[in-house]
């Protein structure tokens, strides 16, 4: 019998795939040495694996990440507290991760450079809003945006374990293209 956090991280590796250990320890919002813990239990009954030598964990050790889900999950984890742990899933391509907060439902769409017609593939509903990811902020001039609110955010990694995300308005990006 699993524990509800033991299955909470079995849903979410079963959802994306591998993900690095520091994303499932953030996720679990509970301090470093509990959440390293439930890993370890985990492991230890066979239920998820070390991927790449540990920096990755999935529910076997052939799983491969998925580079545009894992930069999803670092912006979903800004919004980590305010999330309900199984309110989080897969979205329909082109977008990467759906959430809800606060009864709106949040769209994460990745994109890569020469990726911005993706866009046009999104289909806006009422409470719905999206995430945009870029590699660089000054691509959004480049975007012809869906009829739905946006927010922007670029993930960079600084050499560090945790990258930094910043977020940008939609107002700031019509600003810069005047």
């Amino acid at each position: 019998m699993l524990l509800q956090d033991e299955i909470n991280i079995v849903k979410w590796l079963s959802q994306y795939g591998a993900l690095p250990k520091t994303q499932l320890i953030r996720m679990l919002q509970k301090p470093r040495n509990t959440a390293e813990k439930i890993l370890r239990n985990l492991k230890r009954e066979s239920r998820i694996a070390d991927v790449s030598g540990g920096y990755y964990i999935g529910l076997d050790a052939l799983c491969r990440p998925n580079q545009r889900t894992i930069i999803a999950v670092w912006v979903l984890l800004q919004f980590i507290e305010s999330v309900d742990p199984m309110v989080h899933y897969p979205a329909v391509y082109p977008s990467q991760l759906f959430f809800l907060k606060e009864n709106t439902g949040y769209e994460i769409v990745v994109l890569h450079e020469g990726e911005e017609h993706l866009l046009r593939l999104l289909q806006p509903s009422e409470d719905l809003k999206y995430i945009i990811v870029l590699p660089v902020i000054s691509m959004a001039e480049r975007l012809k945006l869906p009829k739905a609110p946006c927010l922007f955010a670029t993930v960079d990694y600084c050499g560090n374990d945790e990258p930094k995300v910043n977020f940008y308005s939609e107002e700031i990006i019509e600003n810069a293209k005047k």
